[in-house]
């Protein structure tokens, strides 16, 4: 691909004009650091089925984990709208590298800020902030996805101590994780949350292998067998499933800007490939179908931009909700995904190799649409808003 054209994305609705300076630094921050370090490497890395390692302190070093945490636990005092554009150009390179940004902020960092004590906040968060520790999340079980409620992972008390019980699957950062965020329930069958450390006994963290999708990214189970918890590691502030929840949708806030990532990364490539690809004496830009193609996919992209910066408004105003936060994770993956899909085409051929982008996207985003709550779930909670009928129960 010549690198001589300069992406200048569309912005028919001045979607610019709606962010700040700072939101705008922030972006472009961002956005030199993927095409530096992330877009030279990540083909090989997917290729591979291998995580990069070496980018998590990089990542820590220009803010991208934790930053909405306040300074005196390592985050950045940012807005919402900030960290959805962090998310946003993360994803540009690749949603594992954006999945595991997503996961040490809005699973392990957010959770611990918000649920867990001083102590424990004072521990983790700076290590965690700067990407000298890597976390992870636990929540999801073999035989409990989209259902959390029905987890058979259990804590016991023991007096000074819980013994824990269990096991927990399709985790991001799972092997490479230095603690875990745990969801038990207790004998009195109350959800609790809890920091596990990965060096004690009875913890293991197998991969998960043979993925299609996600490959630059760290996929796994993690076992409990008979694992004591100290007291001390349980968060003391949140009892019940709104506790994992509401970390949920703190992350599928950062889906739905992350996903527009990936989205406009297709974009950018199909475009410049259609003004630089001939056929029968002109560029393929100028055929009808080709004009087609992109103009929807800016179309799709200018509405998902709109949809997300409202809702970072909102969230910024306190008055986001979780269905809100469902309707634009949906809604901007299943636009990326189809954007992947059809830009694809644009290119031929070509656009099955790993010279382009969309293909590994496209897998990616397969992974994407399900995880963090199902396309049909987010569908159904939606539904659920309007009707006040919840047709998954």
């Amino acid at each position: 691909m010549s690198g001589t054209i300069q992406y200048n994305p569309p912005d028919h609705y001045l979607v610019d004009e709606l962010f700040s300076v700072e939101q705008k630094m922030i972006r472009s921050t961002m956005r030199e650091w993927v095409n530096n370090s992330v877009k030279p490497v990540i083909e090989e890395y997917c290729e591979t089925s291998k995580f990069p390692m070496h980018l998590v302190k990089e990542m820590g070093d220009i803010g991208a984990f934790g930053p909405f945490i306040p300074s005196e636990y390592g985050g950045s005092d940012l807005d919402h709208v900030s960290y959805g554009l962090i998310m946003q150009e993360l994803e540009r390179g690749d949603s594992g590298i954006r999945s595991m940004a997503s996961v040490q902020t809005s699973l392990v960092m957010y959770p611990i800020y918000t649920f867990g004590s001083e102590e424990q906040k004072k521990k983790y968060l700076p290590k965690l902030a700067a990407g000298e520790i890597i976390g992870c999340f636990g929540l999801t079980e073999p035989d409990h996805g989209s259902d959390p409620g029905g987890m058979t992972t259990r804590v016991k008390d023991m007096g000074d101590h819980y013994l824990l019980n269990g096991a927990k699957m399709w985790i991001t950062n799972s092997t490479i994780a230095d603690i875990a965020i745990v969801w038990a329930r207790d004998e009195g069958n109350i959800v609790r949350g809890m920091i596990v450390e990965k060096d004690w006994t009875g913890y293991s963290a197998p991969e998960t292998k043979g993925k299609w999708s996600l490959r630059a990214s760290v996929t796994g189970e993690l076992v409990f067998d008979n694992v004591k918890v100290p007291k001390e590691f349980v968060l003391p502030n949140i009892e019940g499933l709104k506790g994992p929840l509401k970390c949920l949708s703190s992350a599928r806030y950062g889906i739905a800007w992350g996903a527009l990532g990936a989205a406009m990364d297709c974009f950018d490539a199909a475009l410049r490939y259609s003004l630089e690809r001939n056929q029968f004496g002109k560029p393929i830009a100028s055929f009808q179908l080709q004009q087609k193609k992109l103009a929807e996919a800016v179309t799709a992209i200018t509405k998902g931009q709109l949809l997300v910066w409202r809702l970072g408004v909102l969230k910024d105003e306190g008055k986001a909700t979780a269905a809100q936060i469902s309707m634009a994770k949906r809604d901007n993956v299943a636009m990326a995904l189809n954007i992947a899909r059809e830009t694809r085409q644009i290119l031929g051929a070509m656009g099955i190799t790993n010279d382009y982008p969309m293909m590994r996207h496209m897998m990616n985003l397969e992974s994407v649409i399900t995880y963090e709550g199902t396309h049909d779930i987010h569908l159904l909670i939606t539904g659920h808003e309007i009707t006040g009928i919840p047709a998954y129960r």
